[in-house]
């Protein structure tokens, strides 16, 4: 599959890549898309939720009533998660959401996820730019002649850009990402993926190891 390359300014350079098939051509496979974007979804959990169980409640143990005879459950002291205010019964306890899978999995994932996009033709591929200073503006100046304004874009550039990431930061629609960092999720939750031309090579590079 051959895409033109763009720059900048929108305008076609005359030259045209070609998508390596074993990445962006495969035939895509939804159960390893799932398994990724999970493990991806449950490593952003914090994991921190807890509540106090009944042993860990501040409050007397003295027993408020007697055991039989009072028309109602047995509960003891005030601690009781009977009673309001007592502790919980098997509350949330701090955790780890983590979970392994294996590296082949994660990347079929991703070479499915690319593959849809491809599918969708929602790839544009842009020659290599920077910028001398972070500019929002001139971000959205790109998007626009690019035509990926109002919709949600991933811009996956070669190696770090500290310029082009500051200025899309503040864009609600815009995201700015290192190709060795690419992972399914991203690439599924955008609407369109402008890459650039070295990008396309690490990302050969990291996908047909």
């Amino acid at each position: 599959m051959e895409v033109s390359v763009l720059n900048i300014k929108g305008q076609e350079t005359g030259r045209k890549v070609s998508l390596d098939e074993a990445i962006f051509g495969i035939e895509p496979n939804d159960h390893v898309i799932y398994l990724a974007v999970k493990q991806y979804l449950a490593n952003q959990r914090q994991g921190t939720a807890k509540s106090k169980e009944r042993s860990e409640m501040s409050g007397s143990t003295r027993k408020l009533g007697r055991q039989k005879g009072g028309g109602g459950a047995r509960h003891g002291d005030i601690n009781s998660p009977l009673l309001r205010g007592g502790g919980r019964v098997f509350g949330p306890k701090p955790r780890d959401y983590s979970f392994k899978l294996n590296k082949k999995v994660k990347t079929l994932a991703r070479k499915s996820a690319l593959s849809y996009k491809a599918q969708e033709n929602a790839i544009v591929v842009v020659e290599d730019f920077s910028m001398e200073a972070p500019k929002t503006k001139e971000f959205v100046n790109i998007a626009k002649n690019l035509k990926v304004d109002g919709k949600k874009s991933l811009f996956v550039l070669s190696g770090t850009n500290n310029n082009v990431y500051l200025s899309a930061r503040n864009l609600q629609k815009a995201e700015v990402m290192e190709a060795s960092k690419l992972n399914t999720y991203k690439v599924l939750n955008a609407d369109v993926l402008v890459i650039s031309e070295k990008s396309l090579e690490t990302i050969g590079g990291i996908l047909n190891k």
